[in-house]
């Protein structure tokens, strides 16, 4: 896909930068992912009037399961998680196939553009048709193959899983926008062998590590039992607690396990709402994590587990105010902390409508827009990736977003329609 050489302009607008601060007038946004300010006499793809629009760099989610979208949002709703696993979700996917896998992913990355999120890290089967679906999106992804010891309906063992994934892995170039990673299921799924193995993978490749870690009390206290080391202690016991290595959920940690996750320069994904869904008592406190130095993101999750499906701004959201009330602290998290974590180094950029009454009042000097947007949300109206729109003035042009959902539609029904 040709990238355009040229930057589009925004003209008496609002933009908001990587260290959150607000420029006001004419801004130019390159196709590098920089922005300039604008003299009025460049070269550019289109002018648009910017005057109710708050560019911002567009939101990051960093705990996905893209293809769930085929799972309805109250899937299984009730369930505690290994109930919600074991009853709900591991049968489901047990018939899977790679066109189930497309549809899903393909609804899922239209949610994305459509909220103003343009990165996901994905932990799915089939990861090589998410990540086509992706790139033809023209979307970025760390898109994950899933390797476990059971429930891997791809493949016949962890091994098996392993060899295929390689030859994914193995197409990683650092100038891709989607690259491939190896998305370990979690401690309790995964046999110390397969978590060595996939150590010695991910390090022949220079790849990721993507795991569940410490979601529940149960999964600690099992894992304690077993191997008498914590989720954390464990994976860094074996060797795979490493650099870039992805920690989705980070909940039930002791303070030492953090320190692991700060000296190896992995980071923690907090996912507050599947937390709060499935009732896991806890989710990840920040204040630790912040002294440690670790670096979080924040993650939705999968449709069926999370109760705000893919929309990364409700998740900072929930994630600012679960904060402030586990610690009593209203102080903690501020809607610019928040945003600041959900965009944290993103390349690209999108727009929200300030004329949304969502985002009003403004406040003095446009003081509110931040907070607004946070708390209350707004509609993206422009995404934009490498000098391309993906969606402008509130219409997706990179996925047909009634298609996509009439073939989730259809997706769901032939799956029951197959179901004895």
């Amino acid at each position: 896909m040709a990238v355009p050489d040229d930057p589009v302009r925004y003209t008496d607008t609002v933009l908001v930068d990587d260290e959150q601060r607000f420029h006001r007038g004419d801004v130019l946004l390159h196709p590098d992912g920089r922005w300039t300010t604008s003299r009025g006499d460049e070269d550019v793809v289109e002018t648009i009037d910017g005057r109710d629009r708050l560019i911002t760099r567009s939101l990051q989610n960093w705990h996905t399961h893209l293809a769930m979208q085929l799972n309805a949002r109250d899937f299984s709703d009730g369930y505690p998680l290994h109930r919600w696993l074991e009853e709900a979700i591991f049968p489901t996917e047990a018939r899977l196939n790679p066109m189930y896998v497309e549809t899903g992913a393909r609804a899922a990355a239209a949610e994305l553009l459509r909220t103003g999120c343009t990165f996901a890290a994905d932990m799915y089967f089939h990861p090589e048709v998410t990540g086509s679906v992706l790139n033809d999106a023209g979307m970025r992804g760390l898109v994950g193959g899933p390797i476990s010891d059971r429930a891997l309906p791809s493949h016949d063992s962890a091994e098996a899983a392993l060899r295929d994934l390689e030859r994914l892995l193995a197409t990683n170039d650092a100038d891709d926008r989607v690259q491939y990673a190896i998305a370990a299921h979690s401690v309790y799924l995964c046999s110390d062998e397969t978590l060595l193995k996939a150590g010695e993978v991910a390090e022949r490749h220079d790849a990721r590590i993507h795991i569940h870690v410490s979601e529940t009390r149960k999964e600690v206290a099992d894992c304690h039992a077993r191997t008498g080391h914590y989720p954390v202690e464990h994976l860094h016991h074996l060797g795979v607690l490493n650099e870039g290595t992805v920690l989705a959920h980070a909940s039930w940690v002791k303070k030492r396990e953090i320190r692991m996750m700060a000296e190896a320069g992995s980071t923690a994904v907090h996912c507050p709402s599947s937390n709060m869904k499935l009732a896991c008592g806890g989710t990840l406190s920040l204040p630790p994590y912040l002294e440690a130095g670790v670096n979080v993101r924040l993650g939705t999750d999968g449709a069926a587990s999370s109760g705000s499906g893919l929309n990364l701004l409700a998740e900072a959201r929930l994630a600012s105010l679960v904060q402030r009330h586990d610690h009593w602290d209203a102080t903690m998290m501020t809607a610019q902390q928040a945003f600041a974590m959900a965009t944290q180094e993103s390349q690209d950029w999108v727009t929200w409508n300030l004329d949304d009454i969502r985002m009003h009042p403004r406040g003095r000097s446009d003081n509110r827009h931040l907070a607004n947007l946070v708390f209350n949300g707004a509609d993206c109206l422009d995404v934009w990736v490498e000098g391309r729109a993906l969606r402008r003035d509130g219409a997706t042009l990179a996925i047909d977003e009634r298609a996509a959902a009439r073939a989730l539609n259809e997706a769901v029904q032939s799956y029951y329609d197959g179901v004895e």
